[in-house]
């Protein structure tokens, strides 16, 4: 038991220093960042085009009728 515990401590010191793959997760991070924040402002894009659709069907119905 006492062994076990010794290697996953030196596993886990070495993984502390290991940062090859620091780098990947960073880029990772701010890729989702920029997705989510693109997400957000579709939502707000495609409710401002929708309203203008539905303000531009009015006024044709209110000048054919």
């Amino acid at each position: 038991m006492r062994g076990w515990i010794s290697n996953m401590k030196d596993v886990l010191v070495t993984l502390h220093r290991e940062d090859s793959g620091q780098d990947l997760i960073e880029y990772a991070l701010v890729a989702a960042l920029i997705a989510l924040a693109a997400v957000v402002g579709m939502k707000q894009v495609a409710n401002a085009i929708n309203l203008a659709f539905i303000n531009i069907g009015q006024k044709l119905n209110s000048a054919v009728s």
